[in-house]
């Protein structure tokens, strides 16, 4: 199982960025996957879920209106769409596969597989 992320970089606030999740090794399109992030000196900060046939979407308050999350089961990616970025979004961003196709509480003990991250960097 594999989940690489891509696409972070350097953005002024007010822009917008494209982060992908190409999964690899498992059947894309059976499970429900995450964008969680982690800020610099901080802990893990659940982002956003997708369940697997991608028509149940969640959002954290923080992220809410601003960023989508997408999916495509053709070509095993995972998307999240990123607007009106402020420098509070400034992490590094994980795609994760969860064991379970529902939603809840964000647990990491309810992950099984989780990429190496992509770093978002907003500042001017």
């Amino acid at each position: 199982v594999r989940l690489v992320e891509s696409g972070g970089g350097l953005v002024q606030p007010g822009g917008s960025l494209r982060l992908s999740c190409v999964a690899s090794g498992f059947t894309f399109s059976s499970y429900y996957l995450s964008w969680v992030r982690q800020a610099p000196g901080k802990g893990l900060e659940w982002v956003s879920d997708i369940n697997s046939g991608g028509d149940r979407t969640y959002y954290a308050d923080s992220v809410k209106g601003r960023f989508t999350i997408s999916r495509d089961n053709a070509k095993n990616t995972l998307y999240l769409h990123m607007n009106s970025l402020k420098p509070e979004d400034t992490a590094l961003y994980y795609c994760a596969r969860r064991m379970y196709d529902y939603y809840s509480d964000f647990e990491v003990r309810d992950y099984d597989y989780w990429g190496q991250g992509t770093q978002v960097t907003v500042s001017s």
